[in-house]
């Protein structure tokens, strides 16, 4: 009777997974096979009639143009900006609001909010803000007597990738100050006391119990900001598509320009190469914070 009984709630659950399961094949699984077979595979959208495979020739040409190595670089200073500032601001948003004071939930609700935001939608709100035209960026900078005329921020190469930073870090702040705060509100009050009997200053407690405590939280979430910024071409692509002359290209904004041309061999070429990179990256930055697990 228990083994019928076993054998019955088996099925049931395995029932109950069997359509996350499908759907996750189908809308996950399948797409990335599918795309990394057709990496190999000359798959133009206008031409279907004929899908040879031909080797690694897909990849030979998307990384002889310029416009690839170009984007690369963009990509570089894409992560590396935004990541800084969205780290040091996100921290010190989340410091300040770790203290009680009031209307402390009014506070945290303003600071969140654009995590609720698509970067589409925020793309969008910043493009007109930094327009040439009628920006508010730019009345402000008037009114202030910073200029004396109106900057095309997104008509501009290197004020175009200056504008899109801008509007990543604004919108990735708030991802650090939710992540650490949470991570903050781990330490137990203990320790600081223990500090403060030893005599410990407020820096002093800062550097020897609250950075050790939240090390491996903050190796952690630099590593999917990491990963997150450089996969999210919604906001570039609402704000310039990439332009001018490919000044705001980064490698994910390449790929979606070459499934828009209908080359799908070559996206998923890139795609390939995009998979690589956050390996590769992923595999050195683990093992270089690997020392977090022999404390």
């Amino acid at each position: 009777m228990n083994r019928t009984f076993t054998v019955r709630r088996a099925r049931f659950i395995a029932l109950c997974l069997l359509p996350g399961v499908v759907f996750v094949v189908l809308f996950t699984y399948y797409p990335m096979i599918r795309g990394a077979v057709i990496a190999f595979q000359r798959y133009n959208l206008f031409d279907l009639t004929s899908t040879p495979f031909v080797g690694l020739e897909n990849f030979r040409v998307v990384l002889g143009e310029d416009r690839f190595w170009t984007a690369l670089r963009n990509t570089g200073t894409w992560v590396a900006v935004s990541l800084f500032f969205q780290f040091f601001l996100g921290f010190g948003l989340a410091l300040l609001l770790r203290r009680h004071f009031r209307g402390r939930g009014l506070y945290q609700a303003w600071v969140f909010f654009p995590w609720a935001m698509s970067g589409f939608l925020i793309g969008l709100l910043w493009r007109w803000m930094f327009n040439g035209q009628f920006g508010v960026i730019n009345d402000l900078l008037l009114k202030a007597g910073i200029i004396d005329g109106r900057i095309g921020f997104l008509a501009t190469p290197g004020w175009a990738m200056t504008s899109v930073i801008v509007a990543n870090i604004w919108y990735g702040v708030t991802f650090f100050a939710i992540m650490i705060m949470a991570a903050l509100q781990s330490v137990p009050k203990e320790l600081y006391e223990a500090a403060s009997v030893d005599g410990a200053s407020r820096l002093r407690q800062f550097w020897h119990v609250t950075l050790p405590h939240i090390r491996p939280t903050l190796a952690l979430i630099v590593l999917l900001r990491i990963i997150w910024i450089l996969n999210f071409p919604d906001l570039i692509y609402s704000m310039t598509g990439g332009g001018p002359a490919g000044s705001t290209d980064i490698i994910t904004t390449f790929l979606i320009q070459q499934v828009i041309g209908g080359d799908y061999g070559r996206a998923g070429a890139v795609g390939l190469l995009i998979l690589g990179l956050l390996l590769a990256f992923s595999v050195f930055y683990l093992n270089a914070t690997r020392f977090e697990k022999a404390r």
